[in-house]
C-alpha cells in the first residue's frame, strides 16, 4: 500500500506492525520539517502507547510544543509529528485534535485500548479514505493504495456516479467504490480491535461556527476600516505560519487577487526574492501569465513562467484517471498539474491562493445568484418556467440583443457574460429558492443525469444539507454550501492530487483555521458590496499591489476545453465517448456530441465528465490485470 503512494512521499518509507499482528501501518515521507530520521514515521509516543502516521502540516506546532515543554514533555526532534503524539499523551485524542491547526490526515493506534483513530483537518485539505476489505479495516490517503490488498473488490458505487454527474466530483462520504468512504472534513473516526465499534463524528462543524459568537469583535457592514485592519493582521500571520519549512519554498501566482496578496505578503516577510510560478497559454482568453508577471515584477519576486503548448497540455490528459483515482471532471486539473510539475523543479513547497473565493465572496455566481433571486422572487412560480423557456433561446440572438440582455440581467457586457453564462441564467429562472439557484448554477447541466443508463438515481444536491436559518442572503448561503462541498470535494481534491502526484506540498494560507473563523463571522456586505466581489480583501490588497495591476475580468484557472473537444482532442474524444460499459447511455452522449460539434449548444462540461469516467474505467481494467499478476 505504501509503495503505491511513493509519489506522496519519495524521501523515505516506514512500515511497522504491532507484536500481536493486530495492526500494520505504512508510510511514505515527503520531508519538509526536520529532515533528519527523527521525523520518520510511523512514529511512537514517548510512552510507546500511541503510534502515528500523519500526512500534512500542523502550523501551530511550535506554540503547542512550547506549552507541552512547560508541562514537562521532552522532544528528541523538531517535527510536528512528535508534537501531535505528545499532545495526545497529555490531553487525550479528541482534545488534542481540537487544538491542531493545519492540514492533516492521521491514523493513530492506541495499543492500550486497542483502538484506531482517524482524523482529518477542518476543511478537508488532506484526503483520508477508509473501509472494510477482505475482513480487515484499512485506510489510506488515496484510493489506489487499496488495490494492493488481496480481496479488494473494485465495485462501482451507483450513488457516487449519480453525484458525479450532478457536479463533476464525488462528495464525501462517498467514494467511487462500494464500501470505501471518505472521512468527512472536521471528522474523527474510532474503531476497535476488540469490540464492534466503528464511529465517525464531527469534532468541528461549520454550522456551529457560524451560529456561535466569534471570539473577536463582530463587525457591522459599516466597520470597513477596522475590519480590514484586523483581516490584514490575520492574513499576515497566516502567511507567516505557512512559510515555515526546511526545504525550498515558492508560490503559485496567477495574477488574480488571492495569489497576488499571498505572494506580496510572502515577499514582505522574506529577506530574499520569493519564487513565483505561473503558466501561460497561446489562447489569450485563457492566458494569465502576463498578469502574473507584472505582479511579480512589482513585488520584486524571482518569477518563472512556462508557456504550455496545446500538445503538452493534451499529453497529460491520459494520466488523469491514475492521478485522481476516481472520476473527477474539473478540467482545471490539467493546468494545476502542469504548474505543479513546473514548480517542483525548483521548490518542494508551494503556497497557493485557493480558498479566497469561498471565504471572501469571489465567485460571480454569488453576485449573479443574489441578483437573479432579487429579480425573480416576486414572479409567481407558475410564470417562471415560461420566462426560462424564452431565455433559453437567447443564445441564438444577435450580438446586439445579447448585449442588451447581459447589461440588464448580469450588469456586464456580452463578451464577458457570454452566451453560455446567459444560458446558465435561463436554467435558474424556474428556481423556487436561492438554494435551488445554487444547485442549478453548480450543476454540469440540466441533461447531465440523462447520460446514465439508470437516470432514476437521484443525487443529493448541496442545498439539501442543513443550513443555519439566519443565513438569509443568497450570496451568504452559496458561500456556505461551497465551503461544505465544492471547496473540499472539488478544489482541494484537485490541488492535492495534482501537486502530490509530483511530490510537491501545497499550502493554503487563506484557509488558515484562525482566518476561517474570522471570515465566516463577517457580514456579507463586507464581502460583496455594490457589485464588487471580495470587497474587504481588495481593501487589504490595495496596500500591497496597485489596483491598476489587477484590473481585469475574473478568470478561472482553466483550459479552452470547449474548443479543444471538437478540435485537437476530437479523435481522442470519439475513441472514448461511445464505449459500451453499461453505465453510460451512448445514444444520449451522441446527441450531446453532435450538438456540441455543430455549435448548437456547449456541452463540454458533461462531455468532459463522460470522458473522465470512461478513462477511469479503462484504467480500472489495467489495475485489475496487474493485481491478477501480482497475486498469482
Amino acid at each position: 500500500m505504501a509503495a503505491r503512494l511513493k509519489h506522496r512521499g519519495p524521501d523515505s518509507q516506514g512500515v511497522w506492525s504491532s507484536p500481536d499482528g493486530a495492526i500494520a501501518l505504512g508510510f511514505r515521507r515527503l520531508a519538509i520539517i526536520d529532515l533528519s530520521p527523527a521525523g520518520d514515521q510511523p512514529m511512537h509516543s514517548s510512552d510507546r502507547r500511541y503510534t502515528l502516521v500523519f500526512n500534512g502540516e500542523i502550523y501551530n506546532f511550535a506554540t503547542l510544543r512550547r506549552e507541552l515543554e512547560a508541562i514537562g514533555h521532552h522532544f528528541r526532534g523538531r517535527s510536528d509529528t512528535e508534537v501531535i503524539l505528545a499532545a495526545v499523551v497529555q490531553w487525550g485524542v479528541e482534545a488534542a485534535v481540537k487544538r491542531l491547526q493545519g492540514m492533516f490526515a492521521c491514523g493513530l493506534w492506541d495499543a492500550r485500548e486497542r483502538e484506531l483513530w482517524l482524523f482529518r483537518d477542518r476543511l478537508g485539505i488532506k484526503p483520508l479514505y477508509y473501509g472494510n476489505i477482505g475482513g480487515a479495516f484499512a485506510f489510506a490517503s488515496e484510493l489506489k493504495a487499496f488495490a494492493a490488498i488481496p480481496g479488494f473488490a473494485a465495485d462501482t458505487n451507483p450513488d457516487a456516479l449519480a453525484q458525479y454527474f450532478l457536479a463533476g466530483y464525488i462528495p464525501a462520504p462517498l467514494s467511487i467504490y462500494k464500501g470505501i468512504h471518505k472521512l468527512e472534513p472536521g471528522h474523527i473516526h474510532r474503531s476497535s480491535a476488540t469490540a464492534p465499534c466503528s464511529v465517525a463524528r464531527a469534532y468541528w462543524s461549520l454550522e456551529e461556527l457560524v451560529q456561535r459568537k466569534p471570539p473577536t469583535r463582530i463587525y457591522s457592514a459599516n466597520d470597513v476600516e477596522p475590519a480590514a485592519a484586523e483581516l490584514e493582521e490575520r492574513l499576515r500571520s497566516a502567511v507567516t505560519r505557512h512559510m515555515v519549512a526546511d526545504v525550498p519554498l515558492g508560490v503559485f501566482l496567477s495574477g488574480g487577487l488571492d495569489s497576488s496578496l499571498v505572494a506580496a505578503m510572502m515577499q514582505e516577510h522574506s529577506t530574499r526574492p520569493v519564487r513565483t510560478f505561473s503558466i501561460g497559454f497561446e489562447d489569450e482568453a485563457y492566458d494569465e501569465a502576463p498578469f502574473a508577471k507584472r505582479i511579480a515584477e512589482f513585488i520584486g519576486a524571482d518569477h518563472a513562467e512556462f508557456y504550455v503548448r496545446p500538445s503538452e497540455a493534451m499529453a497529460v490528459i491520459p494520466e488523469l484517471p491514475e492521478i485522481y483515482d476516481e472520476p473527477f471532471a474539473d478540467s482545471s486539473q490539467v493546468p494545476t498539474l502542469l504548474v505543479s510539475r513546473f514548480a517542483r523543479h525548483s521548490v518542494t513547497v508551494a503556497l497557493s491562493g485557493d480558498g479566497g473565493d469561498e471565504l471572501f465572496g469571489g465567485y460571480l455566481r454569488y453576485l449573479y445568484g443574489q441578483r437573479i433571486w432579487n429579480a425573480i422572487r416576486w414572479i409567481p412560480s407558475s410564470v417562471r418556467p415560461l420566462a426560462a423557456g424564452l431565455l433559453k433561446q437567447i443564445g441564438d440572438l444577435s450580438p446586439s440583443r445579447l448585449e442588451v440582455l447581459a447589461r440588464k440581467v448580469l450588469k456586464q457586457d456580452a463578451e464577458r457574460a457570454g452566451a453560455n453564462r446567459i444560458s446558465k441564467v435561463a436554467s435558474v429562472l424556474g428556481a423556487l429558492s436561492p438554494d435551488e439557484i445554487y444547485d442549478r448554477l453548480c450543476s454540469l447541466g440540466p441533461r447531465s443525469n440523462a447520460v446514465l443508463t439508470n437516470p432514476s438515481l437521484i443525487p443529493r444536491t448541496p442545498s439539501q444539507r442543513p443550513i443555519p436559518g439566519f443565513l438569509k442572503e443568497a450570496a451568504d448561503r452559496m458561500s456556505y454550501f461551497d465551503l461544505l462541498t465544492y471547496l473540499p470535494d472539488d478544489i482541494l481534491t484537485k490541488v492535492d492530487r495534482a501537486s502530490m502526484a509530483v511530490s510537491l506540498e501545497t499550502r493554503l494560507p487563506l484557509l488558515d483555521d484562525d482566518l476561517v473563523e474570522f471570515c465566516v463571522a463577517l457580514p456579507g456586505r463586507l464581502k460583496i458590496r455594490g457589485g464588487t466581489t471580495k470587497f474587504l480583501l481588495r481593501k487589504v490588497l490595495d496596500k500591497y499591489v496597485p489596483r491598476r495591476l489587477l484590473q481585469r475580468p475574473k478568470a478561472g484557472f482553466a483550459l479552452p476545453i470547449a474548443g479543444w473537444l471538437g478540435g485537437p482532442l476530437r479523435d481522442w474524444c470519439e475513441s472514448l465517448l461511445f464505449k459500451q460499459n453499461g453505465i453510460i447511455d451512448t445514444k444520449q452522449v451522441a446527441l450531446l456530441w453532435q450538438e456540441h460539434l455543430e455549435g448548437r449548444a456547449r456541452h463540454h462540461s458533461i462531455l468532459w465528465a463522460v470522458l473522465m469516467l470512461n478513462g477511469w474505467l479503462d484504467q480500472q481494467h489495467t489495475l485489475a490485470a496487474s493485481a491478477t499478476v501480482l497475486f498469482d
